[in-house]
């Protein structure tokens, strides 16, 4: 069974940075991407970043030049560097894997930057 377990949430002020986390278990296959969305409270839940297996990312337009997508060197791992959050990114963000047609979830970390 795979898992996905996010980490790395909390509050910080418009302006700062956080470093998301998501740690995955439960393959020996390497995913051929994983991603990190969001989902603020009555909205659907929206693409933030991703990167596949060859190291290509991509960001939401709402994102660039302020988030960073990076692969971790353990297996199936993957960050994203957040600096310059503004309050508009407050919601629960999700780690997302997708291995062969499978696609896996975790839990979710809440992030909420204030003004």
């Amino acid at each position: 069974q795979v898992r996905l377990v996010e980490s790395g949430g909390g509050s910080v002020q418009a302006g700062g940075s956080l470093r998301l986390s998501c740690a995955s278990s439960g393959s020996i296959l390497r995913a051929d991407a994983m991603g990190w969305y969001r989902q603020a409270p009555g909205k659907q839940r929206e693409l933030v970043a991703t990167i596949n297996s060859a190291g290509a990312a991509n960001y939401a337009d709402s994102v660039k030049g302020r988030f960073t997508i990076s692969s971790g060197n353990v297996r199936n791992t993957v960050y994203l560097q957040m600096n310059d959050l503004k309050p508009e990114d407050t919601s629960v963000y999700y780690c997302k894997s997708k291995i062969r047609a499978n696609e896996y979830w975790g839990q979710g970390t809440q992030v909420t930057v204030s003004s």
